[in-house]
């Protein structure tokens, strides 16, 4: 009855990836997969950059799923797969549903299995109603007529209808005066009478069922319009079958009909069904076709989708919707922020400068060697993060990490790095897209603030476009109200950084001890984000 399909484990780095973020995500589902540990899927929150194409096509790998959001929707829930009934089945095979299902509703479907409608037991139960005030049947097909009564017709010839009309009536046995009216227009049931069965067929009405009796000798050969038909059943439940052979799309309901999709976010659907007042909801895939029901109840406890995060920890950077969903790990080397768990998880955060590198170790750790490519890969990401070994977030680890895969790969990290860096933007790049490809935003003491990075081997050649950087920052920074907008123009070659800065300069200038001049200064040395702009930022407002 319920919908018990596993949903997968995303593994997302930072919104606005870079190749390490990207990277560390694709290798740690690689290996938590390799260890035949449940389905791991990478995933990314942004576009890729013109360097992460780079590495991703050198080493013959396709980019990992784009993730907008991780808020629980509908296919997370553990809602009802009951079965799903085509609007021709009859009622009486619908109640048998409802009986051995113990369900309170059914999705009716049409023949490509699509909604049609929806019965509950009391749309069935208001119909059996309304017959006992209009005992009459309209178009009953013959077929569903005979499956109900468990009948068979005995006088069939090519003249017989295909639906069945008319008022259904029951032959009592203590009747002297005849039933009236009884003519083409009814539907007689009798039992061992022939004079009643005999009445019935010189007034030609329009079906005559014999219930728990046979067909008399003396009538077996008689022509006659009339259909006859038999059934086991007595005459007061053959009646209620009669009527329960109607098809069910005659009495669902096809009005006001509210459906959910599996990709609807639950938080929608909540509020949706609070101003209803129906009990159960019919889902539908992408095809809107029917896939299960939907009960208020299962609003109460929805299965939260799992995530593991790598190369961040804070939740401005992180997937939209994290506090819906269940955080298993953390796998980073960043500062710690301000991500937290309903749960102990496993979290592992170590002073290196790329998150590559500890997923590395953790493949040494388990004793399992990547593949060249993926080796060559994860070495493209340490390169990249540690701006080819000269940030100062570089330890000896990544170093010695780097060497180890650039055996296994075949491929020198300097040759890469050159490669990595020459290419990092393209000439198609505008300057917008430049600007927020490697964006974050951060908090400092009561401090807005986004600073973007591009690592580069021709920092003046970007320089060139420094007038529409500075345009695109301004709008950002009046949309977002931040206190200082920063692009680092980061240069592997000359081993520092052109900051472009709108808003607090003076903060700038005190925090680094140097001049602004129209909104750009040079930071000898200074290469790293995290470890060299934010900590000096946060020294300075601490």
């Amino acid at each position: 009855m319920e919908n018990v399909n596993l949903e997968p484990i995303y593994i997302v780095g930072h919104r606005n990836p870079d190749t390490d973020s990207i990277v560390s995500a694709m290798a740690y589902a690689a290996l938590k997969n390799a260890l035949g540990e449940r389905q791991y899927i990478a995933a990314r929150l942004g576009g890729v950059s013109d360097e992460t194409h780079l590495v991703l096509d050198k080493f013959g790998f396709q980019p990992p799923l784009h993730l907008h959001n991780i808020r629980t929707q509908v296919r997370d829930l553990n809602y009802d797969v009951p079965p799903a009934v085509s609007k021709a089945v009859t009622i009486n095979h619908a109640w048998q549903i409802f009986q051995n299902e113990h369900v309170i509703a059914l999705p009716v479907t049409n023949e490509d299995g699509s909604l049609h409608g929806m019965l509950s037991a009391g749309d069935i139960a208001a119909y059996d109603m309304q017959s006992i005030d209009e005992p009459r049947v309209e178009d009953i097909p013959v077929f569903n007529l005979l499956s109900a009564l468990e009948g068979r017709i005995l006088n069939e010839s090519s003249d017989t209808p295909d639906t069945i009309s008319g008022y259904v009536r029951i032959a009592l046995p203590q009747s002297r005066e005849g039933l009236l009216p009884m003519n083409g227009d009814t539907i007689l049931l009798v039992g061992e009478q022939p004079e009643k069965m005999q009445e019935a067929l010189d007034k030609g009405i329009r079906c005559l069922i014999l219930c728990q009796a046979e067909l008399p000798k003396a009538f077996r050969s008689v022509e006659s319009k009339t259909l006859i038909l038999s059934t086991p059943f007595d005459a007061y439940k053959a009646a209620r079958l009669i009527y329960q052979s109607v098809e069910v799309e005659r009495v669902c309901r096809r009005d006001d009909l509210v459906a959910f999709h599996l990709d609807d976010y639950v938080d929608d659907v909540r509020e949706t069904v609070l101003q209803s007042r129906y009990r159960c909801y019919p889902v539908l895939d992408e095809n809107d076709r029917v896939v299960g029901t939907l009960s208020r109840y299962h609003l109460l406890q929805p299965r939260r989708k799992r995530v593991v995060l790598v190369d961040h920890n804070e939740l401005s950077q992180s997937v939209p919707g994290l506090d819906q969903a269940e955080i298993l790990e953390i796998i980073d080397h960043h500062r710690l922020a301000d991500v937290q768990t309903g749960n102990p998880i496993y979290f592992r955060n170590e002073p290196v400068g790329s998150t590559a590198t500890i997923i590395a170790t953790m493949y040494q750790e388990k004793g399992l060697m990547p593949s060249e490519k993926l080796a060559g890969l994860i070495l493209a990401a340490i390169v990249s993060d540690t701006v080819m070994f000269k940030s100062p977030t570089c330890t000896r680890r990544d170093i010695n990490m780097a060497h180890l895969l650039s055996r296994i790969a075949g491929i020198s990290p300097e040759e890469l790095g050159k490669e990595i860096f020459s290419v990092s933007f393209g000439e198609a790049r505008s300057p917008k897209e430049m600007l927020f490809t490697d964006f974050k935003e951060f908090h400092i003491a009561g401090h807005d603030l986004g600073i973007s990075q591009i690592t580069t081997l021709d920092s003046a050649k970007l320089l060139e476009h420094k007038a529409e950087f500075l345009a695109e920052m301004e709008k950002r920074s009046a949309e977002k109200q931040y206190s200082m907008m920063l692009l680092m123009i980061t240069d592997v070659l000359k081993e520092g950084t052109a900051l472009l800065c709108l808003g607090d300069v003076d903060s700038v200038s005190q925090a680094f001890a140097v001049e602004i001049k129209d909104h750009e200064a040079f930071l000898k040395g200074v290469v790293s984000r995290k470890k060299q702009i934010v900590p000096a930022l946060s020294l300075l407002w601490g």
